[in-house]
């Protein structure tokens, strides 16, 4: 049979699609994949269509061309970014195939419509409320009190989201977020669909304090079966947020990690999503209470796919192809995790790339797994709230929770990226 991976170009992923095209190998099947303007990507698939996953119409058709040249027919349909799974929903429904559907595809997509669904299936999360003009933004502040967030309507597209503690700073920042948060986004599946719904809306959350976990998990037939939390070591309290620093096996009270599995299961249950991957993120407030940010059908970003892996022996990628080929998921974590995290770089100002330091000794340290650059000397780079991809990422393990500390602050000392500005 064929295996449809839809996708859009992402150095990050480039783990993802080479462990893809090893289950394909393993199991005899066709891998096919979907990627405007393929270039490193054609060394994993059997076939590669350039097709831009942004439009589902184009992709749908595509799909049903690539369908009817086939060999073998194609079983199974994934994706490994969030930003191609309206597009693979749509296919998935198309071809009668096993994946979210296109309404759960919006939900996840749209967080308003994704806390909408939260409060109907009584999870705890912060309060909320939209804006399209300032006054709009001061009448909602009012209600929900600072400090609060300003976030962009549309997942994963934009960095422009901001916490802003008064009311001149609201008045000062929300024209700002506004505009970024709907400039250069057309390409995105829904934008159209998006504007028509909201207009310029700006989502407004009260800012919750505390921890901050990722959970990464596996829904099989409507189950949910949470693999692994991700603490998020270094505090988050803005005003932008940037995801440094992720390391499991958490270090939070088990009875908190508990109720964190249950409302995981509830956020999936609330959003409608009964297969496939799945990454949540909670604030654990002070109390231990945990209160939901977000969840995302499909595999948590970045290095979080390897992390998992090391700590704790579960293949989710196997398991996401594994579910969406109708094979049962090996989900059997080893006895005792391996303490493992990963530590995202970001340049410290705006320019460009003057000289990148220790990176090969880097490399060459016993607990470093994989060391990987989206950039190089010469690139501009920016920083937030114009920017939310990292420029690179190290993967490490260690013999304790302690050593992965260690670990970490030894590798923020030795990597260096030198920004001059232009």
């Amino acid at each position: 049979m064929s295996i449809l991976v839809l996708h859009k170009s992402n150095a990050s992923r480039r783990g993802h699609l080479a462990r893809a095209a090893e289950y394909a190998k393993k199991n005899g099947d066709r891998l096919l994949l979907v990627v405007k303007d393929p270039t490193w990507e054609k060394e994993f698939a059997d076939v590669v269509v350039s097709v831009d996953t942004s439009d589902v119409g184009a992709t749908v058709a595509a799909v049903r061309e690539l369908e009817a040249s086939e060999p073998e027919p194609v079983r199974a349909v994934a994706a490994f970014v969030g930003h191609s799974v309206p597009a693979a929903a749509a296919v998935a429904s198309a071809l009668g195939l096993p994946f979210v559907s296109e309404h759960v595809a919006r939900t996840v997509r749209d967080k308003y419509a994704m806390r909408e669904a939260f409060d109907s299936g009584n999870v705890p999360q912060p309060a909320y409320g939209l804006a399209r003009t300032v006054d709009e933004a001061e009448a909602q502040a009012a209600r929900i009190g600072f400090p609060l967030v300003l976030k962009p309507l549309i997942d994963n597209d934009s960095g422009y989201f901001r916490r802003v503690d008064d009311v001149g700073e609201l008045t000062e920042h929300f024209p700002v977020i506004q505009r970024g948060a709907w400039s250069g986004i057309a390409h995105n599946p829904l934008y159209a669909w998006m504007v028509e719904k909201y207009g310029s809306a700006v989502l407004l959350e009260e800012y919750l304090p505390g921890a901050e976990v990722s959970v990464e998990s596996i829904v099989v037939d409507g189950q949910a079966h949470v693999v692994a939390i991700h603490d998020k070591p270094l505090p988050m309290e803005g005003p932008y947020f940037v995801d440094v620093h992720y390391a499991t096996p958490s270090r939070l009270p088990v009875e908190v990690q508990n109720r964190i599995v249950e409302l995981t299961a509830a956020s999936h249950r609330a959003v409608g999503i009964e297969s496939g991957a799945v990454h949540t993120e909670f604030r654990v407030q002070s109390d231990g209470t945990p209160k939901i940010l977000e969840t995302a059908a499909r595999l948590g970003g970045g290095p979080i796919y390897q992390s998992v892996l090391l700590s704790t022996g579960v293949d989710m990628v196997a398991a996401v192809l594994d579910v969406a080929s109708g094979r049962k998921p090996d989900l059997r974590p080893k006895p005792e995790p391996t303490p493992a995290g990963f530590y995202l770089f970001f340049a410290e100002k705006a320019g460009r790339i003057s000289e990148i330091r220790g990176v090969e000794e880097a490399g060459l340290k016993p607990h470093v797994h994989e060391l990987s650059l989206y950039r190089k000397v010469g690139d501009a780079v920016d920083v937030p709230p114009r920017v939310w991809q990292s420029h690179g990422h190290v993967i490490f393990t260690a013999d304790s929770a302690d050593g992965l500390v260690e670990t970490f602050d030894e590798l923020v000392k030795s990597i260096k990226i030198e920004i001059e500005s232009e």
